[in-house]
């Protein structure tokens, strides 16, 4: 079993590497077109941690057997990938589109501001926010698909496109800390716990809050005078009939719901397709390739993470509450927030004092990489097109959140 897990720890840091390396890899495809396809496909952010499992898992079969492998792979729990890539699909359909950014259009006319100065800012801070209620995976769907043609375009600089992510993937993570259901670091040891809404409004939801207005009125104001008008490319398809898209947001408002029960929001999720196809001239492609991808890397993360229990476990047992603060929120860097969490929901007789700074170091660092956060493979996912080589640097991602996550730091302690 030593073997195994060393064996596990080993393959998990190798699959850090890669995902810094990924950028690099990608580049690899131009200057070797022979086998681009390859580089391509190992340069992809949502590939690494699925490919890596299944290299763990094979190595697993050779070291201990087949039968032992195949129990392990089938021991983890896969819910979060399964919601994940079904609440991107849904959150990114048309309909649902067209009513949150008619809505947002609205409220942005309303205000004394330019209204792609004012999108911007709605999509930095109010749907981060909303992440409480829809869920933190949705929030980032939704966000991402609404400022790509604002920030992430070609012609916005590259450091600002990494700051503006950085804000976005920082937002997204502590901007589901006002209930208790919706970021998946914190639904880890509400039960547990005995965490309510009620008590995370009180303890941290306004704290979140404070920081998000914080993070997405700076990144908005360095922004604005690179921002410019948006034409709705969408304008000239059948506009969407009101009760179609009440029927995709209460397809929306179901899947979150049944969060937690595979076996239902997948069962909505088969009728939802059939309503697109029923109803398919009021539809655009669903978003099935980048879900799939997204929920293929969280299912390695969980195949990989399952594995490191035995060394992160003491660190998190060992540690007073304001070194556990600072640990989290590193730690969460290179393994996901929730894991994290979960393994300090296991310690016995953990204080009221260690579980604030576990989960609010976790929540904080939420978006120095794509793996430290459950929504931030979506984000990538939905975004990467609009950054140099279409794809996401690990190193400039980091950058472009230390200043947002110091705020949160801030929030969260003072």
């Amino acid at each position: 079993m030593h073997t195994v897990q060393l064996l596990g720890a080993i393959l998990f840091g190798l699959a850090l590497l890669h995902t810094f390396a990924a950028k690099s890899i990608e580049q690899l495809a131009h200057r070797h077109p022979r086998h681009a396809g390859l580089f391509h496909l190992l340069g992809e952010v949502e590939v690494v941690f699925g490919f890596w499992a299944i290299v763990l898992i094979i190595s697993m079969a050779i070291v201990g057997g087949g039968e032992s492998a195949i129990a392990y792979a089938e021991s983890r729990q896969y819910t979060e990938p399964l919601f994940v890539f079904t609440v991107m699909v849904v959150a990114a359909s048309r309909p649902v589109l067209a009513v949150v950014q008619g809505l947002l259009g609205g409220l942005a006319r309303l205000l004394p501001l330019r209204t792609e100065l004012a999108l911007v800012w709605f999509g930095m801070a109010l749907v981060p926010l909303s992440g409480s209620l829809i869920t933190e995976p949705a929030a980032m769907t939704l966000a991402a698909l609404m400022l790509a043609p604002l920030v992430f375009r070609d012609d916005m600089p590259e450091r600002l496109k990494y700051a503006a992510l950085g804000v976005l993937f920082v937002n997204v993570s502590i901007g589901g800390t006002l209930t208790a259901y919706a970021a998946p670091p914190v639904l880890m040891v509400a039960t547990t716990w005995q965490w309510d809404s009620a008590f995370m409004a009180q303890h941290f939801g306004w704290r979140a809050a404070l920081a998000v207005l914080f993070n997405a009125t700076v990144i908005t104001a360095i922004l604005a005078r690179h921002l410019r008008p948006h034409t709705n490319s969408d304008s000239d398809s059948a506009p969407v009939p009101l009760l179609v898209s009440a029927v995709h947001l209460a397809f929306l408002a179901l899947v979150v719901v049944f969060s937690h029960h595979p076996v239902l929001f997948l069962g909505l999720f088969m009728l939802f397709l059939g309503f697109t196809i029923a109803y398919q001239r009021y539809q655009q492609p669903l978003i099935i390739k980048e879900g799939l991808l997204v929920g293929f890397f969280l299912a390695g993360l969980v195949v990989l993470g399952g594995m490191q229990q035995w060394w992160l476990q003491p660190i998190v047992e060992s540690l007073a509450p304001t070194a556990l603060f600072f640990s989290a929120l590193g730690l969460t860097a290179i393994t996901d927030n929730a894991a994290l969490t979960y393994l300090g929901s296991l310690i016995q007789g953990i204080s009221a004092q260690s579980q604030y700074m576990l989960v609010a170091g976790a929540v904080a660092g939420g978006g120095l990489t794509v793996i430290a956060n459950a929504p931030n493979p979506a984000g990538a996912a939905l975004l990467r097109h609009g950054f140099r080589d279409a794809s996401i640097g690990a190193i400039g991602l980091l950058l472009g959140a230390l200043a947002p996550t110091a705020v949160a730091v801030l929030a969260f302690l003072l």
